[in-house]
């Protein structure tokens, strides 16, 4: 069965486990072969490209966008990488090969990137196409040079590796990203060796103009269309679990086992990514399934997610949420009975770019919730104008969500499990589907309200 496979960034930093647990687990021969291996950067490399994933500190990109010199930066971006080669010379790396790969695709990038920088120095042209081409130039590397380390491992063993390179950094043809799988996978025979491929790819629409750091499941998802294989999988370093393992402990916890795309939308929502909604929806449409697996656990089987998959007994699969959230209620005594309302809020929050995962109304008020990253001061000021009264709360989100969890009593027994507790809830709700039921209470009581509702949902 030929499948097409994503390795992120912490399990690629565990190559050895990734070599025994993946590549290796019960194979040998031909059996090695027929699989599509779609890896990330290192963990942490593009951080240091770009800024810190969830610190905001800046890489070699911010320099460029404020105009500042970035040279020193890139020759200690250099130093680095090839330190990371270090670690794999007792796997195998030819340690002089990979050094001087890394080295030539850095100065080559840096080579572009001065080009753009003096571009951007004239102020003759719009900066904001300037910058997002260097933020391409510049994720590119990363995947580039964990692809050719894994590959050269795999050569270095005796198995028959093909590196696939879609950064296309030196071809100036004007593909578009499917344009380009489809071109780079033309004369490969997938049963006669493993496929690396870079997570990043160029195309003539940017794969980073809309999912940004997500690109490396876009590009994962788009080779499993073009190739149709029997199953996607995306290996991590944890299971897909019915709860967090840190926070309710790994024995009050379950991998999921079976779900579907939609549940996998919820969980997206909330920032439990199984995979980015955006991305996997060609999979979805396309009937293939998704399977997500612990690099550390081999011998599970994961969990798989499908299109029609639909739980037998009615109960919740997961319970997760985040402690990360906003909640603006906008109040009004003119809302009532007032067509459009709605609507003018909505064409704010539009105009900014800024989306709502909750929203609930009453006569003369309507409360929504967003990222707390997404919070703009001028969001808030253009509601003011438009209404008596708008107020910001910080807020966290409990969720409940299963493809089955439409059982009576399921909101009366959550609820009244909270109460147990002393937990206030301060909003709710549930759209008609009943795949996600969502608690607004305090962010101090995030993870207590977590822990109880895994316990009575495990009765």
């Amino acid at each position: 069965m030929l499948t097409v496979e994503k390795i992120g960034g912490t399990s690629m930093s565990a190559l050895h486990d990734v070599i025994t647990n993946i590549i290796q687990y019960n194979r040998t021969g031909d059996e090695l072969y027929n699989r599509i291996f779609v890896v990330s950067a290192f963990s942490g490399v593009t951080n240091l490209l770009l800024e810190n994933k969830k610190t905001g500190e800046p890489g070699v990109y911010h320099r460029i966008a404020k105009y500042q010199d970035f040279h020193q930066s890139i020759d200690d971006l250099i130093i680095k990488l090839q330190d990371i080669n270090k670690k794999y010379v007792p796997l195998g790396l030819d340690q002089q090969f990979a050094d001087e790969f890394i080295e030539t695709r850095v100065r080559d990038a840096q080579h572009y990137l001065d080009n753009l920088a003096n571009i951007l120095g004239s102020g003759y042209v719009s900066k904001e196409g300037i910058l997002q081409a260097a933020r391409e130039i510049l994720a590119s590397i990363g995947e580039s040079h964990s692809a050719f380390v894994f590959t050269n491992i795999l050569q270095n063993m005796g198995i028959h590796a093909t590196l696939v390179d879609l950064s296309g950094f030196h071809d100036h043809k004007s593909y578009t990203i499917d344009q380009r799988i489809k071109h780079t996978f033309a004369n490969i025979d997938f049963t006669k060796t493993i496929c690396i491929v870079t997570g990043y790819a160029k195309g003539t629409e940017g794969i980073m103009r809309e999912f940004d750091r997500g690109y490396s499941e876009v590009t994962f998802c788009k080779i499993a269309v073009a190739v149709n294989p029997g199953e996607a999988i995306i290996h991590k370093e944890y299971h897909l679990c019915s709860a967090d393992p840190m926070l309710v402990g790994v024995d009050n916890c379950v991998p999921v086992g079976f779900t579907n795309y939609d549940v996998a939308d919820q969980l997206a929502d909330v920032g439990m990514e199984a995979i980015h909604p955006k991305a996997s929806k060609p999979l979805e449409i396309n009937n293939i399934n998704l399977r997500i697996k612990n690099t550390f656990e081999p011998e599970h089987p994961g969990t798989l997610i499908t299109k029609d998959y639909v739980c037998e007994s009615k109960r919740v699969e997961v319970i997760t949420g985040t402690d990360k959230v906003l909640m603006i209620d906008i109040y009004d005594p003119l809302m009532v009975g007032n067509v459009g309302s709605d609507y003018q809020i909505m064409k704010v929050f539009y105009d900014m770019g800024i989306s709502y995962n909750f929203k609930a109304t009453s006569a003369n008020s309507i409360s929504i919730v967003i990222w707390e990253k997404d919070f703009d001061k001028k969001l808030i000021g253009e509601l003011e104008d438009m209404f008596e009264k708008v107020t910001v709360e910080k807020m966290a989100m409990v969720c409940l969500i299963g493809s089955n969890i439409d059982q009576p009593g399921l909101l009366a027994k959550s609820a009244g499990a909270l109460a147990g507790k002393g937990i206030n809830i301060k909003s709710a709700g549930f759209a008609l589907r009943k795949v996600n039921i969502q608690f607004l209470v305090a962010r101090e009581d995030f993870d207590p309200a977590i822990i109880v509702l895994n316990e009575v949902m495990s009765d």
